[in-house]
């Protein structure tokens, strides 16, 4: 019993040193992370930190003990999806003993880039197109301490039949299972519009939020997304005044 606990010490504190030894290319500073919007620990933004950190907690309720793949989605595009994805991100980053992982999926409005502080040669749809591509070939440095990047990709068109595909499914399960201190939040298009697309994302993932902009969106609106996401695999919506 005594070697199997610290077997466990071991392999705890070796996830942790590869966690805090994780390269980091060039840290953004504070005036890019306003830029961005993104929070950070001694942020003006107080409220916002505090926001981020309670979804992040409640997100964690829903997978107690393990780490997840979460699809974030707006109710309409432009409804502050990607707002809502970055700073998740950076709040579980905030943890020195976890890491995230964020994966670009809306083919139509890709945005990770904004994050990535490398030159991008290829991203998922380049992936999802090569049997002969490792996953570590498309996972890029952030500007945020332990939060990686999954961008687009060069062709983002046939969105709906990449999505679906075998490949996808491994691709995802790869993900959540080769590193279990990271977590991973799937940018997904808006599910107003692209509701195919978001039905078959959400079935490939643990859980979903649904972002609501605040006031630009009807109750029919938002009845319509619960419905295509399914209740089942909703864990929260956000609403959101950015």
């Amino acid at each position: 019993m005594e070697q199997k606990v610290a077997n466990i010490a071991g392999a705890k504190a070796s996830s942790d040193a590869r966690i805090e030894k994780m390269s980091e290319i060039h840290r953004f500073s504070h005036a890019e992370l306003d830029s961005l919007k993104i929070l950070y620990p001694s942020g003006a933004n107080d409220l916002r930190l505090k926001v981020f950190r309670d979804l992040r907690t409640r997100v964690y309720a829903s997978a107690p003990g393990k780490n997840f793949t979460c699809m974030v989605t707006s109710v309409v595009p432009d409804g502050g999806c990607t707002y809502v994805v970055n700073n998740l991100a950076a709040a579980i980053a905030l943890d020195k003993t976890r890491t995230s992982l964020v994966v670009d999926c809306n083919f139509y409005a890709p945005s990770a880039d904004s994050l990535i502080v490398t030159d991008t040669d290829v991203g998922l749809t380049d992936y999802l197109d090569s049997a002969d591509m490792g996953v570590e070939s498309i996972v890029y440095a952030s500007g945020i301490p332990r939060v990686r990047v999954i961008p687009a990709g060069g062709n983002t068109e046939g969105a709906t039949e990449r999505l679906s595909s075998m490949r996808m499914h491994a691709f995802l399960d790869e993900l959540k299972t080769r590193y279990s201190d990271r977590y991973i939040l799937i940018d997904a298009p808006a599910v107003g519009e692209y509701a195919a697309d978001t039905r078959i994302m959400a079935s490939l993932c643990d859980f979903v939020l649904l972002v609501v902009p605040y006031g630009k969106v009807t109750e029919a609106q938002i009845r319509s997304a619960v419905d295509a996401i399914g209740e089942k695999r909703l864990v929260g919506m956000v609403f959101n005044h950015m």
